[in-house]
């Protein structure tokens, strides 16, 4: 076995990893279909049944933790002889919901559980919003699972099933999940018979199937739906299938999908490049197939001129463009590397340009051309040859061609004064050195040119060795003859030893030299991270990341961060900054964008978003010295891998000072509540005193009428501080979470006429509407909070409206709420704080004579969300604040009949 073939120790370790991870899990089974009634359910509960059967003398049976019958006869008669898991019941706004009891079935540990609907989301208030969660768990403790899925609910085809039914489906599932499924079994039914069970009573009940079939479930949709599913299934398997090649290290192409390779390069490296590229992915259109487009680099390749490697860097960004998966591969042949790609990938035809006729001298020194030795060494791979376009594109002539050929030939120029100087050398010292020893200097010598200047020098070092060893140093001096017939099998060996020399080591050193390129991004790769893995603050994020990129780049680095309004900031100083403009379309659209992109490719910068798990957190923007640092695939590729790094790093620092803040925020609402209760509690038992005196003194008969009027305003002031002190003991209770509601079920008319009766004395200027309509429902609350609510509320229409104002109270049914609604036609809400006057300590107008501390609304907005209800204000057209209380209706209990007896 060669070192090519030898797996990699590191690789066969992950493996084995993986395998142990992965036999410590469930599994996981999938009834895919494309859309509800086509029989996931059904196929599912057959499988189902059939285990059972195989396991009974084994002990084991199948759990049915979730299905969901529709009331088909067929399925529930399947259900019979399984065990069910009885469903959890959940309460949920007033109503008793079953929900899958994740906890029973974990308790339980059975070999398998069927859970029926994947992508459904469960009840507020489980441990999980969505059932795949629980599925998750349920594998992660072994317990195998068979459950079913909709093509519609896959997050990634959404939007494309919204587009084509009209109907955005709001329950999804992440296609990672999807694709982790250890089976994915498709059930697929046609439009015309799934439309006849439709029709049956087979998929919905009457009433619900009537109005499926005049909106999602008419032919054209069900036809597209089942195409989407079948092909998200041929993409499941075939990533089955490359799984298993890798993993058995197949090397053969399997032709089980004709996708497509295309060669760039180095025969088509001209103007018919893009012409190579178009044919390919029109085939790939028309085929209906993924394809790649590679272009190999070989040593010769990377000594072209700049201008020249840039043209066939855009080729390759085309390919790009045109939905191929792009590559450069670094090569000392370029037919092995296509080959390894497309067996690697399973690219069953390989497309490339039509070769130029090669002179015949080449032929019989050089040996075949790329065509056939592709045809040689890849019998499994179609071969398709593109011909040259009929009227090629111009090359722009941007390179000066007397001074790309003085640069080529100054190469071989060193070669040969390399040779000449060992000659000058040698001939000093032929007294004293025997031939062979000579012979080594030369050999030498082509040894160092082929380090030094490559493969073309070392061969013409090669022969010029040769010539001069025999022209110098054999007799008859200064003459090609030879005396000697031996030393012609000497030349021979020299010329042989010297070809062959200068060829590995011209291969070495490009080994080496893309082994060290390779290395030089890692090694910046790791520094970067390191660096970023260490920073607790942004701007030592953006410090590391810029240093960092403008060594590796060679160029300017910048990274536009966003601040708190979501714009992006300019570091100051900067001469010649960055498009901000530009910067802001890359981060709005996910896209890098200016230089080498279809966004404004005439721009000096390179916009690349800072993409983080959560969203993006600002923009790399580079100008690189060399246009191929963000042109080539790897570059670019690297490139994206920094952008993801710097933005993950960003959203860290980002929550840890969320983190932070949110902490001082807890321990200083922890402190507010402490000082607030302490303060209550002792304002209580001198209020109590003051007001005892005040009563006192008001009582006294011989007391003087001035004396009584200031005991009675003593009165008054003291009650009116002990209403802010328990004010504030109910605001500390209530975040605290010590009050418990005691929920009845009460008439909303009572609670109401409770409030007008406790706040009797302080509407007596004012006149007071109400608009109950009759028949209002019961509603489970707490008849005194609510009361407390609806006083606060009255208390403070009449603290800012003045005397004569009207105040209305009324109510009405929307939906499954009860609305609530205290107006008045007073001065109004002060415009955009109608959210603002909730909070703690927040009043109308900052500086008011209106007695209060501001804690009226919020205790409000405390008892409502208590009560799973809310509270908000709304100004009144014409003038006037109102305050809106909403309720959850609940299921109330029927009320007893009353009969008469006599």
């Amino acid at each position: 076995m060669s070192d090519d073939q030898r797996p990699d120790p590191d690789v066969l370790l992950e493996q084995l990893r993986e395998e142990e991870e992965k036999a410590a899990r469930g599994k996981l089974r999938i009834y895919f279909g494309s859309s509800a009634g086509v029989g996931k359910t059904y196929a599912m509960l057959q499988a189902a049944r059939k285990l059972s059967a195989e396991w009974r003398d084994e002990g084991r049976a199948p759990l049915i933790g979730v299905v969901e019958t529709h009331g088909r006869s067929e399925t529930m008669a399947l259900t019979e002889g399984l065990e069910i898991l009885p469903p959890r019941q959940v309460e949920y706004r007033g109503k008793t919901l079953p929900e899958f009891d994740l906890d029973g079935a974990l308790a339980r540990q059975p070999a398998l559980i069927l859970v029926d609907e994947l992508a459904h989301s469960t009840v507020a208030g489980s441990r999980h919003p969505k059932r795949w969660q629980d599925v998750e768990e349920l594998l992660a403790h072994g317990i195998d699972v068979y459950t079913t899925l909709n093509v519609q609910h896959l997050e990634s085809l959404n939007d494309v099933v919204g587009g084509i039914t009209g109907v955005r489906v709001q329950e999804t599932l992440p296609d990672t999940f999807f694709d982790a499924a250890d089976e994915v079994v498709m059930v697929d039914t046609p439009a015309d018979e799934l439309l006849a069970r439709l029709s049956a009573g087979k998929v919905y009940m009457p009433a619900q199937a009537e109005r499926a079939a005049r909106n999602f479930f008419r032919k054209g949709n069900l036809m597209a739906l089942r195409e989407l599913a079948l092909r998200r299934t041929a993409d499941r398997v075939e990533d089955d299938v490359q799984a298993w090649r890798s993993k058995q290290s197949i090397a053969q192409v399997w032709k089980t999908e004709a996708a497509i390779l295309c060669a760039i390069g180095p025969e088509s490296n001209g103007s018919g490049a893009e012409h190579v590229v178009r044919a390919a992915a029109r085939l790939a259109q028309q085929l209906n197939v993924s394809w790649h487009a590679v272009y190999v680099e070989t040593p010769a390749l990377r000594r072209l001129p700049d201008a020249q490697r840039e043209r066939i860097l855009r080729v390759v960004r085309l390919a790009h463009d045109l939905g191929a998966v792009t590559a450069v591969l670094q090569a000392q042949d370029p037919a092995p590397a296509l080959v390894n790609h497309a067996r690697e990938n399973n690219l069953s035809q390989l497309v490339l340009g039509r070769a130029a006729r090669r002179p015949a001298w080449r032929r019989l020194l050089g040996g075949p051309g790329l065509h056939q030795r592709l045809a040689d060494s890849a019998s499994d791979v179609d071969l398709i040859e593109v011909g040259q376009p009929a009227t090629p594109a111009p090359v722009p002539d941007t390179v000066d061609p007397g001074l790309a050929l003085g640069r080529q030939w100054q190469r071989y120029a060193f070669a040969a004064l390399a040779c000449v100087g060992t000659t000058a050398l040698a001939l000093p010292l032929q007294p004293v050195f025997d031939e062979a020893n000579i012979v080594m200097l030369f050999l030498l010598t082509v040894l160092g040119v082929s380090l030094r200047w490559g493969r073309g020098p070392s061969v013409l070092a090669s022969f010029l060795s040769v010539g001069l060893f025999d022209f110098f140093f054999i007799a008859p001096h200064l003459s090609f003859a030879v005396s000697d017939v031996q030393y012609l099998l000497t030349f021979v060996v020299m010329l042989a030893v010297g070809l062959i020399t200068g060829q590995l080591t011209a291969h070495l050193r490009y080994q080496a030299q893309i082994a060290a390129e390779r290395e030089a991004r890692s090694r910046a790769l790791f520094e970067l991270t390191r660096e970023l893995s260490g920073a607790l603050q942004t701007e030592q994020v953006v410090q590391s990341a810029q240093s960092s990129l403008s060594r590796e780049l060679h160029g300017r680095a910048l990274v536009l961060v966003l601040d708190l309004k979501d714009a992006l900031l300019l570091p100051e100083g900067e001469a010649d900054p960055p498009d901000l403009g530009t910067a802001r379309w890359a981060l709005d659209h996910g896209q890098a964008a200016g230089l080498a992109t279809d966004t404004l490719p005439g721009s000096a910068w390179f916009y690349l978003p800072l993409q983080a798990p959560m969203r993006a957190r600002g923009v790399l923007a580079l100008r690189p010295r060399d246009l191929a640092s963000v042109m080539q695939p790897e570059r670019r590729a690297q490139l994206d891998t920094y952008a993801s790094i710097i933005g993950q790093a960003l959203e860290r620092v980002h929550y840890v000072e969320v983190a932070q803040d949110a902490l001082v925020h807890i321990e200083s609402e922890r402190l507010r509540n402490s000082l607030l209760s302490a303060l209550s509690h002792d304002l209580r038992t001198p209020l109590a005193v003051v007001y005892g005196l005040a009563d006192t003194l008001a009582a006294l008969p011989a007391l003087p009428e001035a004396g009584r009027e200031m005991a009675q305003a003593l009165q008054r002031e003291s009650q009116r501080i002990n209403a802010m002190v328990n004010n504030l003991l109910d605001m500390a209770r209530l975040q605290s979470g010590a009050v418990q509601l005691r929920l009845q079920w009460q008439p909303v008319e009572e609670v109401v006429g409770s409030a007008l009766q406790a706040m009797q004395a302080s509407l007596a200027a004012h006149r007071v509407q109400t608009e109950l309509p009759p028949g209002l429902p019961m509603i489970n609350l707490d008849a005194v909070l609510i009361e407390r609510v609806l006083c606060n509320l009255l208390e403070n229409a009449v603290k800012y409206t003045p005397a004569g104002s009207l105040i209305r109270i009324s109510a009405e049914l929307r939906e499954d709420e009860l609305w609530l609604r205290v107006a008045d036609n007073g001065p109004g809400l002060p415009p955009g704080r109608e959210e603002a006057l909730f909070e703690k300590f927040a009043r109308a107008k900052s500086e008011s004579s209106t007695p209060g501390v501001g804690l009226g609304l919020a205790i409000c907005r405390a008892i409502m969300q208590a009560h799973q209800g809310g509270i908000h204000a709304e100004p009144v057209p014409g003038g006037g604040a109102a305050f809106v209380l909403t309720l959850p209706l609940g299921n109330p209990p029927p009320l007893p009949d009353i009969e008469d007896h006599e």
